[in-house]
Protein backbone atom coordinates (compact mmCIF):
# COMPACT_ATOMS: atom_id res chain seq x y z
CA UNK A 1 0.00 0.00 0.00
CA UNK A 2 0.79 3.41 -0.52
CA UNK A 3 0.96 6.42 1.93
CA UNK A 4 1.86 9.90 1.99
CA UNK A 5 4.13 11.03 5.10
CA UNK A 6 6.11 14.75 5.79
CA UNK A 7 9.52 12.69 4.91
CA UNK A 8 11.10 16.10 3.04
CA UNK A 9 10.05 18.06 6.11
CA UNK A 10 11.49 15.89 8.84
CA UNK A 11 14.77 15.07 6.21
CA UNK A 12 15.54 18.80 6.60
CA UNK A 13 15.58 18.74 10.43
CA UNK A 14 16.73 15.32 11.22
CA UNK A 15 19.51 15.13 8.32
CA UNK A 16 19.45 11.56 8.64
CA UNK A 17 17.33 9.35 6.53
CA UNK A 18 16.41 6.86 9.32
CA UNK A 19 15.82 8.70 11.60
CA UNK A 20 13.43 11.50 9.29
CA UNK A 21 11.94 8.25 8.33
CA UNK A 22 10.89 7.73 12.12
CA UNK A 23 9.71 10.92 12.43
CA UNK A 24 7.32 11.37 9.61
CA UNK A 25 5.86 7.92 10.43
CA UNK A 26 5.56 8.73 14.43
CA UNK A 27 3.99 12.38 13.66
CA UNK A 28 1.52 10.11 10.90
CA UNK A 29 0.62 8.23 14.03
CA UNK A 30 -0.01 10.73 16.39
CA UNK A 31 -1.83 12.78 14.18
CA UNK A 32 -4.22 10.04 12.87
CA UNK A 33 -3.14 10.17 8.94
CA UNK A 34 -1.82 7.03 9.97
CA UNK A 35 -5.26 5.34 12.06
CA UNK A 36 -4.73 2.32 14.40
CA UNK A 37 -4.77 -0.62 12.39
CA UNK A 38 -3.46 0.74 8.73
CA UNK A 39 -0.46 -2.11 8.06
CA UNK A 40 2.57 0.00 6.55
CA UNK A 41 4.39 -0.90 3.74
CA UNK A 42 7.04 -3.37 3.53
CA UNK A 43 10.58 -2.36 4.04
CA UNK A 44 11.09 -2.92 -0.02
CA UNK A 45 8.14 -1.19 -0.37
CA UNK A 46 9.01 2.16 1.32
CA UNK A 47 12.63 1.96 0.53
CA UNK A 48 11.39 2.25 -3.27
CA UNK A 49 9.11 5.15 -2.30
CA UNK A 50 11.42 7.12 -0.95
CA UNK A 51 14.79 6.30 -2.68
CA UNK A 52 16.23 5.06 1.01
CA UNK A 53 17.71 1.87 1.48
CA UNK A 54 16.09 -0.87 3.25
CA UNK A 55 18.48 -0.85 6.05
CA UNK A 56 17.27 2.83 7.25
CA UNK A 57 13.50 1.42 7.00
CA UNK A 58 14.33 -1.36 9.19
CA UNK A 59 16.09 1.26 11.69
CA UNK A 60 12.90 3.42 11.61
CA UNK A 61 10.84 0.44 11.87
CA UNK A 62 12.96 -1.15 14.98
CA UNK A 63 12.45 2.55 16.85
CA UNK A 64 8.85 2.56 16.41
CA UNK A 65 8.37 -0.56 17.56
CA UNK A 66 10.64 0.12 20.58
CA UNK A 67 8.28 3.10 21.42
CA UNK A 68 4.83 0.54 21.16
CA UNK A 69 3.65 2.84 17.55
CA UNK A 70 3.48 -0.33 16.06
CA UNK A 71 3.41 -4.01 16.37
CA UNK A 72 5.38 -6.36 13.92
CA UNK A 73 3.64 -9.77 13.11
CA UNK A 74 5.61 -12.34 11.57
CA UNK A 75 4.00 -13.24 7.61
CA UNK A 76 1.84 -10.51 8.14
CA UNK A 77 3.51 -7.11 8.08
CA UNK A 78 4.05 -3.75 10.23
CA UNK A 79 0.28 -2.16 12.10
CA UNK A 80 -0.41 0.88 13.44
CA UNK A 81 -0.66 -0.29 17.25
CA UNK A 82 -4.72 0.01 18.39
CA UNK A 83 -3.72 2.31 21.71
CA UNK A 84 -1.92 5.25 19.94
CA UNK A 85 -5.63 6.20 18.90
CA UNK A 86 -6.86 9.22 21.23
CA UNK A 87 -10.11 8.50 20.93
CA UNK A 88 -12.23 5.22 20.35
CA UNK A 89 -14.18 4.67 17.18
CA UNK A 90 -17.58 6.28 18.09
CA UNK A 91 -19.50 4.20 15.33
CA UNK A 92 -18.03 0.68 16.60
CA UNK A 93 -19.34 2.19 20.03
CA UNK A 94 -22.73 2.90 18.94
CA UNK A 95 -22.90 -0.75 16.69
CA UNK A 96 -22.28 -2.67 20.00
CA UNK A 97 -24.54 -0.54 22.38
CA UNK A 98 -27.60 -0.47 19.27
CA UNK A 99 -27.47 3.18 19.98
CA UNK A 100 -28.21 5.92 17.46
CA UNK A 101 -24.81 7.80 16.67
CA UNK A 102 -24.48 10.44 18.78
CA UNK A 103 -22.86 13.95 17.17
CA UNK A 104 -19.50 14.55 17.62
CA UNK A 105 -18.71 17.36 20.23
CA UNK A 106 -17.10 20.54 18.35
CA UNK A 107 -13.89 21.95 20.80
CA UNK A 108 -14.62 25.17 22.03
CA UNK A 109 -11.73 27.58 20.00
CA UNK A 110 -8.95 28.44 21.62
CA UNK A 111 -7.64 31.82 22.18
CA UNK A 112 -5.07 33.06 19.93
CA UNK A 113 -2.54 32.81 23.15
CA UNK A 114 -3.92 29.33 23.87
CA UNK A 115 -3.59 28.18 19.73
CA UNK A 116 0.46 29.24 19.75
CA UNK A 117 0.69 27.58 22.83
CA UNK A 118 -0.75 24.13 21.65
CA UNK A 119 1.49 24.87 18.37
CA UNK A 120 4.72 25.15 20.37
CA UNK A 121 3.47 21.65 22.33
CA UNK A 122 3.08 20.32 19.08
CA UNK A 123 6.33 20.76 17.64
CA UNK A 124 8.05 19.92 21.69
CA UNK A 125 6.35 16.78 21.00
CA UNK A 126 7.11 15.85 17.47
CA UNK A 127 10.25 16.96 17.25
CA UNK A 128 11.99 15.90 20.58
CA UNK A 129 14.27 12.99 19.87
CA UNK A 130 14.19 10.22 22.09
CA UNK A 131 17.13 7.61 23.59
CA UNK A 132 16.09 4.22 23.22
CA UNK A 133 17.54 1.93 26.10
CA UNK A 134 17.55 -0.86 23.03
CA UNK A 135 19.86 0.77 21.02
CA UNK A 136 22.70 0.04 24.12
CA UNK A 137 25.60 -2.09 23.44
CA UNK A 138 24.89 -3.47 27.19
CA UNK A 139 21.55 -2.26 28.27
CA UNK A 140 23.39 -3.40 32.13
CA UNK A 141 25.85 -0.40 31.91
CA UNK A 142 25.10 2.60 33.61
CA UNK A 143 24.37 5.42 30.90
CA UNK A 144 26.36 8.77 31.50
CA UNK A 145 24.81 11.79 30.37
CA UNK A 146 26.76 14.93 29.61
CA UNK A 147 22.91 15.64 28.46
CA UNK A 148 21.34 15.99 32.13
CA UNK A 149 22.01 19.08 34.21
CA UNK A 150 20.72 18.21 37.47
CA UNK A 151 22.33 19.78 40.47
CA UNK A 152 22.16 18.52 43.72
CA UNK A 153 23.53 19.89 46.98
CA UNK A 154 26.87 18.30 48.11
CA UNK A 155 28.45 17.85 51.55
CA UNK A 156 28.46 20.70 54.19
CA UNK A 157 26.07 22.67 52.11
CA UNK A 158 23.74 19.79 52.56
CA UNK A 159 23.88 19.36 56.45
CA UNK A 160 23.65 23.56 56.71
CA UNK A 161 20.28 23.74 54.32
CA UNK A 162 18.46 21.11 56.64
CA UNK A 163 19.75 23.25 59.31
CA UNK A 164 18.10 26.52 57.57
CA UNK A 165 14.90 24.30 56.84
CA UNK A 166 14.48 23.24 60.57
CA UNK A 167 14.81 26.82 61.31
CA UNK A 168 12.60 28.16 58.71
CA UNK A 169 10.01 25.81 60.05
CA UNK A 170 9.76 27.01 63.60
CA UNK A 171 9.64 30.48 61.68
CA UNK A 172 6.66 29.72 59.86
CA UNK A 173 4.57 28.28 62.99
CA UNK A 174 5.15 30.81 65.24
CA UNK A 175 1.98 32.98 65.87
CA UNK A 176 1.64 36.17 64.67
CA UNK A 177 -0.06 39.44 64.97
CA UNK A 178 0.15 40.14 61.31
CA UNK A 179 -3.10 39.32 59.90
CA UNK A 180 -1.79 39.90 56.55
CA UNK A 181 -1.87 36.99 54.33
CA UNK A 182 1.96 36.05 52.89
CA UNK A 183 3.40 38.37 50.50
CA UNK A 184 3.04 37.33 46.59
CA UNK A 185 6.13 38.59 45.36
CA UNK A 186 8.02 36.55 48.15
CA UNK A 187 9.75 36.29 51.60
CA UNK A 188 10.60 39.45 52.66
CA UNK A 189 13.36 38.28 54.72
CA UNK A 190 14.56 36.48 51.22
CA UNK A 191 13.83 39.45 49.12
CA UNK A 192 16.16 41.24 51.46
CA UNK A 193 18.89 38.82 51.53
CA UNK A 194 18.46 38.88 47.59
CA UNK A 195 19.58 42.56 47.55
CA UNK A 196 22.18 42.13 50.00
CA UNK A 197 23.81 39.48 48.30
CA UNK A 198 23.51 41.46 44.48
CA UNK A 199 24.62 44.52 45.86
CA UNK A 200 28.01 42.52 47.31
CA UNK A 201 29.02 40.22 44.45
CA UNK A 202 27.32 41.94 41.27
CA UNK A 203 27.47 45.57 42.54
CA UNK A 204 23.16 45.75 41.99
CA UNK A 205 21.74 48.84 43.91
CA UNK A 206 18.07 47.24 44.73
CA UNK A 207 15.84 47.49 47.57
CA UNK A 208 13.44 44.78 48.81
CA UNK A 209 10.05 45.93 46.82
CA UNK A 210 11.96 45.99 43.57
CA UNK A 211 12.34 42.18 43.58
CA UNK A 212 9.94 39.63 43.13
CA UNK A 213 10.20 36.21 43.53
CA UNK A 214 8.80 33.33 40.99
CA UNK A 215 8.81 29.52 40.54
CA UNK A 216 12.04 29.53 39.09
CA UNK A 217 12.93 32.43 36.14
CA UNK A 218 11.23 31.10 33.21
CA UNK A 219 8.08 31.73 34.78
CA UNK A 220 9.33 35.59 35.73
CA UNK A 221 10.73 35.80 31.84
CA UNK A 222 7.14 33.67 31.12
CA UNK A 223 4.66 36.92 32.97
CA UNK A 224 7.13 39.25 31.58
CA UNK A 225 6.37 38.64 27.99
CA UNK A 226 2.86 38.88 28.65
CA UNK A 227 3.21 42.21 30.45
CA UNK A 228 5.62 43.82 27.42
CA UNK A 229 4.26 41.84 24.25
CA UNK A 230 1.95 43.62 22.52
CA UNK A 231 1.25 41.28 19.12
CA UNK A 232 3.47 41.46 16.72
CA UNK A 233 6.18 43.26 18.35
CA UNK A 234 9.60 42.28 17.50
CA UNK A 235 11.98 40.94 20.24
CA UNK A 236 15.57 40.57 19.82
CA UNK A 237 16.89 36.85 20.51
CA UNK A 238 20.14 35.93 20.51
CA UNK A 239 20.77 33.26 18.23
CA UNK A 240 21.16 30.41 19.96
CA UNK A 241 19.28 31.21 23.18
CA UNK A 242 17.35 28.75 25.27
CA UNK A 243 14.32 27.37 23.68
CA UNK A 244 12.13 28.61 26.91
CA UNK A 245 12.66 32.20 25.84
CA UNK A 246 11.82 31.36 22.41
CA UNK A 247 8.71 29.92 23.15
CA UNK A 248 7.71 32.15 25.68
CA UNK A 249 8.01 35.01 23.19
CA UNK A 250 6.64 32.95 20.51
CA UNK A 251 3.51 32.23 22.54
CA UNK A 252 2.68 36.00 24.01
CA UNK A 253 2.44 37.04 19.65
CA UNK A 254 6.19 38.89 19.42
CA UNK A 255 7.99 38.47 16.22
CA UNK A 256 11.11 37.25 16.72
CA UNK A 257 14.28 39.03 15.35
CA UNK A 258 17.24 36.80 15.53
CA UNK A 259 20.05 38.46 16.66
CA UNK A 260 23.83 37.27 15.16
CA UNK A 261 26.77 36.59 17.18
CA UNK A 262 30.30 36.07 17.55
CA UNK A 263 33.15 35.02 20.01
CA UNK A 264 32.13 38.24 22.21
CA UNK A 265 28.43 37.60 22.18
CA UNK A 266 25.88 39.14 21.25
CA UNK A 267 26.58 42.39 18.41
CA UNK A 268 24.74 45.25 19.31
CA UNK A 269 22.37 46.54 16.19
CA UNK A 270 19.88 49.61 15.65
CA UNK A 271 17.34 46.91 16.33
CA UNK A 272 13.59 48.16 15.54
CA UNK A 273 12.42 46.28 18.36
CA UNK A 274 10.54 46.92 21.81
CA UNK A 275 12.35 44.42 23.88
CA UNK A 276 16.04 42.40 24.03
CA UNK A 277 16.58 38.93 26.05
CA UNK A 278 20.21 38.67 26.50
CA UNK A 279 22.72 36.45 28.97
CA UNK A 280 25.79 39.32 28.55
CA UNK A 281 27.75 37.31 31.42
CA UNK A 282 27.55 33.84 29.98
CA UNK A 283 25.98 33.59 26.60
CA UNK A 284 23.51 30.88 26.60
CA UNK A 285 24.38 28.10 25.11
CA UNK A 286 27.73 29.51 23.63
CA UNK A 287 29.60 30.92 27.09
CA UNK A 288 30.75 33.79 25.10
CA UNK A 289 31.53 36.69 27.77
CA UNK A 290 29.86 40.46 26.37
CA UNK A 291 32.87 42.85 26.70
CA UNK A 292 31.74 46.36 28.38
CA UNK A 293 31.89 48.45 25.46
CA UNK A 294 28.91 46.02 23.55
CA UNK A 295 27.03 45.85 27.10
CA UNK A 296 26.94 50.40 26.97
CA UNK A 297 26.09 50.55 23.16
CA UNK A 298 23.13 47.93 23.95
CA UNK A 299 22.16 50.28 26.94
CA UNK A 300 22.28 53.24 24.74
CA UNK A 301 19.94 51.12 22.35
CA UNK A 302 17.65 50.93 25.14
CA UNK A 303 17.53 54.20 26.34
CA UNK A 304 17.15 55.33 22.43
CA UNK A 305 14.72 53.41 21.55
CA UNK A 306 12.42 53.40 24.78
CA UNK A 307 12.98 49.64 24.67
CA UNK A 308 13.42 47.07 27.21
CA UNK A 309 16.17 44.83 28.05
CA UNK A 310 15.79 41.44 30.17
CA UNK A 311 18.64 39.92 31.32
CA UNK A 312 19.53 36.76 32.27
CA UNK A 313 22.11 35.74 34.94
CA UNK A 314 21.53 32.35 34.81
CA UNK A 315 25.11 29.98 36.35
CA UNK A 316 27.71 33.29 36.52
CA UNK A 317 27.65 32.10 40.09
CA UNK A 318 30.38 29.80 39.68
CA UNK A 319 33.19 31.54 38.01
CA UNK A 320 36.94 30.02 38.97
CA UNK A 321 38.98 32.59 36.50
CA UNK A 322 38.83 36.34 35.87
CA UNK A 323 37.23 38.96 37.78
CA UNK A 324 33.20 38.50 38.06
CA UNK A 325 31.61 40.51 35.05
CA UNK A 326 29.80 43.35 35.47
CA UNK A 327 25.90 43.19 34.77
CA UNK A 328 24.19 45.57 32.57
CA UNK A 329 21.88 45.84 35.67
CA UNK A 330 24.64 47.09 37.23
CA UNK A 331 25.40 49.82 34.63
CA UNK A 332 21.99 50.40 33.71
CA UNK A 333 21.19 54.36 34.66
CA UNK A 334 17.69 54.72 32.53
CA UNK A 335 16.07 51.92 34.54
CA UNK A 336 15.57 50.01 31.21
CA UNK A 337 16.88 46.31 32.41
CA UNK A 338 15.10 43.78 34.25
CA UNK A 339 17.64 41.24 36.00
CA UNK A 340 16.50 37.46 36.49
CA UNK A 341 18.74 35.16 38.74
CA UNK A 342 17.60 31.74 39.87
CA UNK A 343 18.32 29.37 42.78
CA UNK A 344 17.85 26.11 40.88
CA UNK A 345 21.39 26.30 39.73
CA UNK A 346 23.55 27.78 41.91
CA UNK A 347 21.91 25.19 44.93
CA UNK A 348 19.80 22.52 43.65
CA UNK A 349 18.01 22.05 40.69
CA UNK A 350 14.54 20.71 42.56
CA UNK A 351 14.57 24.09 44.49
CA UNK A 352 12.37 26.13 41.98
CA UNK A 353 13.09 29.60 43.09
CA UNK A 354 14.08 32.58 40.64
CA UNK A 355 13.37 36.56 41.20
CA UNK A 356 13.77 38.97 39.20
CA UNK A 357 14.94 42.94 39.65
CA UNK A 358 12.78 45.33 38.41
CA UNK A 359 11.77 48.91 38.31
CA UNK A 360 8.84 49.56 41.44
CA UNK A 361 6.26 49.96 38.78
CA UNK A 362 7.08 47.26 36.53
CA UNK A 363 7.49 45.30 39.86
CA UNK A 364 3.92 45.66 41.27
CA UNK A 365 2.67 44.67 37.84
CA UNK A 366 4.74 41.59 38.21
CA UNK A 367 3.34 41.31 41.68
CA UNK A 368 -0.13 41.60 40.15
CA UNK A 369 0.31 39.20 36.95
CA UNK A 370 2.10 36.59 39.53
CA UNK A 371 -1.15 36.93 41.81
CA UNK A 372 -3.81 35.33 38.64
CA UNK A 373 -1.74 32.20 39.02
CA UNK A 374 -0.70 31.77 42.42
CA UNK A 375 -2.79 33.74 44.94
CA UNK A 376 -0.65 32.33 47.90
CA UNK A 377 2.84 32.69 47.70
CA UNK A 378 4.91 29.05 46.59
CA UNK A 379 7.19 27.37 48.57
CA UNK A 380 7.12 29.99 51.61
CA UNK A 381 8.93 26.84 53.88
CA UNK A 382 12.15 26.95 51.19
CA UNK A 383 12.24 30.76 50.56
CA UNK A 384 12.10 31.33 54.40
CA UNK A 385 14.74 28.90 55.05
CA UNK A 386 16.84 30.36 51.60
CA UNK A 387 17.17 33.65 53.39
CA UNK A 388 18.24 32.38 56.62
CA UNK A 389 21.03 29.98 54.85
CA UNK A 390 21.42 33.31 52.97
CA UNK A 391 21.72 35.64 55.90
CA UNK A 392 23.99 33.09 57.92
CA UNK A 393 26.80 32.90 55.11
CA UNK A 394 26.54 29.59 54.37
CA UNK A 395 25.38 30.48 50.79
CA UNK A 396 28.79 32.28 50.12
CA UNK A 397 30.71 29.26 51.66
CA UNK A 398 28.66 27.15 49.27
CA UNK A 399 29.39 28.99 46.00
CA UNK A 400 33.25 28.87 46.61
CA UNK A 401 33.05 25.29 47.90
CA UNK A 402 31.14 24.14 44.91
CA UNK A 403 32.93 26.64 42.50
CA UNK A 404 36.36 24.78 43.44
CA UNK A 405 34.95 21.37 42.38
CA UNK A 406 33.33 22.45 39.08
CA UNK A 407 36.86 23.82 38.30
CA UNK A 408 37.83 20.52 39.11
CA UNK A 409 35.94 18.46 37.09
CA UNK A 410 35.51 21.22 34.14
CA UNK A 411 39.77 20.66 34.13
CA UNK A 412 38.94 17.17 34.10
CA UNK A 413 36.76 17.44 30.98
CA UNK A 414 38.54 19.39 29.17
CA UNK A 415 41.80 17.11 29.67
CA UNK A 416 40.08 14.06 28.77
CA UNK A 417 38.32 15.35 25.46
CA UNK A 418 41.68 16.85 24.05
CA UNK A 419 41.95 13.54 22.00
CA UNK A 420 38.22 14.07 20.38
CA UNK A 421 39.70 17.97 19.31
CA UNK A 422 39.59 16.92 15.12
CA UNK A 423 35.50 16.46 16.19
CA UNK A 424 34.86 19.74 17.77
CA UNK A 425 35.82 23.28 17.86
CA UNK A 426 35.59 24.11 21.96
CA UNK A 427 34.20 27.52 22.93
CA UNK A 428 36.61 27.91 26.26
CA UNK A 429 34.65 29.13 29.29
CA UNK A 430 35.97 30.49 32.93
CA UNK A 431 32.62 29.57 34.56
CA UNK A 432 29.70 28.20 34.53
CA UNK A 433 28.14 24.71 34.56
CA UNK A 434 28.80 23.16 30.98
CA UNK A 435 30.59 23.56 27.61
CA UNK A 436 29.91 24.16 24.09
CA UNK A 437 31.48 22.95 20.82
CA UNK A 438 30.47 23.19 17.45
CA UNK A 439 31.07 20.49 15.04
CA UNK A 440 33.91 20.75 12.40
CA UNK A 441 32.16 18.23 10.16
CA UNK A 442 29.09 17.64 8.17
CA UNK A 443 25.75 17.37 9.65
CA UNK A 444 25.30 13.64 8.29
CA UNK A 445 28.24 12.79 10.16
CA UNK A 446 27.45 14.41 13.65
CA UNK A 447 23.81 12.51 13.10
CA UNK A 448 25.71 9.58 13.23
CA UNK A 449 28.36 9.72 15.87
CA UNK A 450 25.10 11.47 18.16
CA UNK A 451 23.65 8.16 17.91
CA UNK A 452 26.63 5.74 17.66
CA UNK A 453 27.38 7.65 21.40
CA UNK A 454 23.96 6.42 22.37
CA UNK A 455 25.00 2.87 21.26
CA UNK A 456 27.80 3.36 23.98
CA UNK A 457 25.50 4.60 26.99
CA UNK A 458 26.68 7.75 26.75
CA UNK A 459 24.62 11.19 25.48
CA UNK A 460 25.12 15.08 25.27
CA UNK A 461 22.57 17.71 24.36
CA UNK A 462 22.18 18.82 20.91
CA UNK A 463 22.08 22.30 20.93
CA UNK A 464 20.49 22.44 17.57
CA UNK A 465 17.14 22.63 19.93
CA UNK A 466 18.49 26.35 20.73
CA UNK A 467 19.38 27.74 17.19
CA UNK A 468 16.70 30.52 15.71
CA UNK A 469 17.91 29.68 12.51
CA UNK A 470 19.88 26.83 10.79
CA UNK A 471 23.82 26.58 11.79
CA UNK A 472 26.28 24.29 12.04
CA UNK A 473 26.13 21.16 14.45
CA UNK A 474 26.82 21.99 17.85
CA UNK A 475 26.80 20.59 21.23
CA UNK A 476 26.70 21.52 24.80
CA UNK A 477 28.22 18.78 27.55
CA UNK A 478 26.68 19.29 31.36
CA UNK A 479 29.71 18.26 33.42
CA UNK A 480 28.58 19.64 37.12
CA UNK A 481 26.60 17.08 37.96
CA UNK A 482 28.71 14.11 37.41
CA UNK A 483 31.79 12.92 39.33
CA UNK A 484 35.16 12.67 37.83
CA UNK A 485 35.45 9.37 37.50
CA UNK A 486 32.22 9.50 35.69
CA UNK A 487 33.24 12.10 33.29
CA UNK A 488 36.41 10.07 32.27
CA UNK A 489 34.49 7.36 31.45
CA UNK A 490 31.77 9.21 29.58
CA UNK A 491 34.40 10.92 27.41
CA UNK A 492 36.34 7.13 27.21
CA UNK A 493 33.13 6.07 25.27
CA UNK A 494 32.64 9.10 23.22
CA UNK A 495 36.36 7.69 21.72
CA UNK A 496 35.42 4.41 21.27
CA UNK A 497 32.27 5.36 19.63
CA UNK A 498 34.35 7.67 17.34
CA UNK A 499 36.66 4.49 16.77
CA UNK A 500 34.04 2.31 15.92
CA UNK A 501 32.67 4.82 13.05
CA UNK A 502 35.92 7.02 11.77
CA UNK A 503 37.14 4.89 9.30
CA UNK A 504 33.49 5.02 7.38
CA UNK A 505 32.21 8.24 8.40
CA UNK A 506 33.27 9.36 4.76
CA UNK A 507 30.36 7.22 3.02
CA UNK A 508 28.17 9.88 4.92
CA UNK A 509 29.73 12.81 3.14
Amino acid sequence: MDITIAYQRTLQKYHLKYLALYHALREGILTGSLASGTRLPSSRDLAVMYGISRGSVKEAYDMLLAEGYVNSVVGRGTFVMEQTVMLPDESRIDLQNQNPPIAKQIAPALSAWGQRIMQLEKERVLYSTPVFATDRDDANLPLISFQADEVVLEGSSQIAWKSALAAAGKDLQKPSDDSAPAPVNGDQWLREAICQHVGRTRGITATPDQVVLCSGSMEAITLLTQLLIHEQDNIVLENPCYSGIYRAVTASGGRIRAAELDQQGLIPQDWDAKLLFVTPGRQFPTGAVLPLARRQHILQWATSKGAWIIEDDYDSEFRWAGRPIEPLKALDRAECVIYVGSFSKSMFSSLRLGYAILPVELAQALTAAKRLYDPLPPARLEQRALARFMMRGDYVRHLRRMTRIYRLRYDVFQHEIQPLSELFHWHQTDCGLHAYAIWKHGSAQYHHFLQTARFYGVTWRDAADYQLTPGPPSACFNFAHLTEQQIIEGVKRLRQAWDSIKHSITELS
